[in-house]
């Protein structure tokens, strides 16, 4: 990390739930969490950011069959399908139409996918967001509290892409380093941009580039953001956060808190994640067109009791 402010102790980073928390702040049933931050006025704000009209994912492809299970059905015409003599006559003869459709598999956290973490995707002593029990969560019907669908109406905010690695002036940052809120306001210098209320961050190790030229990495050391970036989010409200890493830097420098951004970020701050986002494209588009924020979209499917979603977020500059 660069050299500015102290980096905070365990026991500091563990007062986190306390100083951090967003418990109650909207209300004693809230589920959005952070995402209370995009109010209509914040989503004005982000649709004035599309200035030239240009798109990009900001997702990888999720491939088959590395990436998920596919079981597809091919028919190249229809009538013939089994079960097509209990259709009607018309069925019969139309001759020139077939289909094809799948059935899919996927685990979508981890390291690989690009995916929305919601509140009750990470426990703390046995607590969710709001203080409530990991109990409302269980293996037939899923997350009773924060799960994925709270977000059904979709996030759609102001997106600003906080590249880390340009700043720094390497290709990427290597498996360890932390990003601190040093780094984050050099970027800020160094595009011309300045986090709001309600924005997404998107912040760019490189990472993408190296899996792009290289192929995944693996074992469990990364690039992220370091623990000492949650009071900075905190204060800016930020209302959802995305890397192109799985979000905490790994080793995280505290010895009793494995991931104390996830941990910190999902349980007390109720703020919404978005693990490996793909975020070459949008740097490329961004320096580009000079211009770091932007529209951003992400639309979750409504998995009943999931505390997740695979997505591809969209950044409209």
């Amino acid at each position: 990390m660069t050299a500015g402010r102290q980096m905070p102790t365990q026991d500091e980073v563990l007062g986190y739930f306390d100083t951090l928390s967003n418990w109650g702040r909207w209300g004693d049933d809230d589920e959005l969490g952070t995402l209370n931050h995009v109010t209509d006025d914040v989503r004005l704000a982000a649709a004035r950011a599309v200035r030239h009209g240009r798109s990009v994912s900001c997702a990888w492809e999720v491939a088959a069959p590395g990436d998920m299970e596919r079981s597809t059905t091919t028919c190249p015409c229809t009538a013939d399908m089994p079960g097509a003599e209990n259709m009607p006559p018309a069925f019969h003869a139309d001759r020139r139409w077939g289909f094809s459709s799948e059935r899919l598999g996927i685990s979508f956290h981890g390291n690989t996918l690009t995916h929305l973490d919601s509140p009750c995707h990470i426990y703390w002593d046995g607590m969710m967001y709001n203080g409530r029990s990991h109990s409302l969560v269980d293996a037939a019907t899923g997350s009773g509290w924060a799960a994925v669908t709270a977000a059904a109406n979709g996030i759609v905010t102001r997106g600003v892409l906080l590249d880390v690695a340009a700043a720094r002036g390497v290709p990427w940052l290597e498996p360890g380093e932390g990003v601190s809120p040093d780094d984050l306001e050099e970027a800020e210098r160094h595009q011309g941009v300045q986090v709001r209320p309600g924005d997404a961050v998107l912040l760019r190790t490189g990472y993408g580039r190296f899996r792009h030229e290289n192929g995944a990495a693996s074992g469990f050391t990364q690039a992220g953001w370091h623990a000492s970036c949650l009071p900075w989010l905190h204060e800016r409200g930020v209302a959802l956060i995305g890397a192109d890493t799985p979000q905490d830097v790994q080793p995280s420098g505290y010895a009793d808190v494995l991931m104390p951004v996830h941990a910190v970020s999902l349980v007390a701050m109720g703020l919404w994640m978005l693990d490996n986002c793909d975020l070459e494209a949008c740097a490329t588009t961004a320096a580009e067109l000079g211009q770091w924020d932007f529209h951003l979209a992400v639309a979750p499917v409504r998995f009943a009791g999931t505390s997740g979603s695979p997505v591809n977020p969209i950044a409209t500059f």
